[in-house]
């Protein structure tokens, strides 16, 4: 897991219309941070609420200056699904083969019933305009997870 004052690695990733997204799209002279917020899977409750609440809360976000990006290791076309489905108005990118989630420090080590497994953890960074990480959000309240991040920025 990163922290914060860390460097954020880039990444290169399509989202769910098939565009390539970066992170060094949204920094530097544009002067925007980004929310980057990990999360195991789409269509799924936890993950559903989480996203609806960035939904909600996107154009507040923006008028701070804040770009909402959402990484999982999601298909493309499950992202699409997921994103029609709830009318998400942000990117979703595919990480299918995980590399990015584990440089963000995301793949960890999972329990449920007892079993131990690997998994995406629910993880987010704010990163601000010179590309390190301001605020390292672990262990989030998926219903009040963009208000909180509002409120901090504010």
């Amino acid at each position: 897991m990163l922290k914060e004052k860390d460097k954020a690695p880039e990444f290169s990733l399509p989202d769910q219309d098939g565009k390539i997204i970066a992170l060094k799209m949204f920094l530097g002279n544009k002067g925007k941070k980004v929310l980057l917020y990990f999360y195991p899977k789409d269509d799924t409750p936890g993950c559903t609420t989480e996203a609806c609440g960035f939904r909600d809360f996107r154009y507040e976000l923006q008028d701070q200056g804040v770009e909402i990006i959402g990484i999982s290791k999601d298909s493309v076309k499950s992202h699409k699904k997921f994103a029609e489905k709830y009318n998400l108005n942000f990117h979703l990118l595919s990480d299918e083969a995980g590399e990015i989630i584990e440089k963000y420090g995301a793949w960890q080590e999972k329990s449920m019933y007892g079993k131990k497994y690997m998994g995406i953890t629910r993880i987010s960074y704010l990163i601000n305009e010179k590309g390190r990480v301001e605020k390292v959000y672990g262990k989030v309240n998926t219903k009040e997870h963009a208000q909180e991040v509002l409120n901090e920025i504010k």
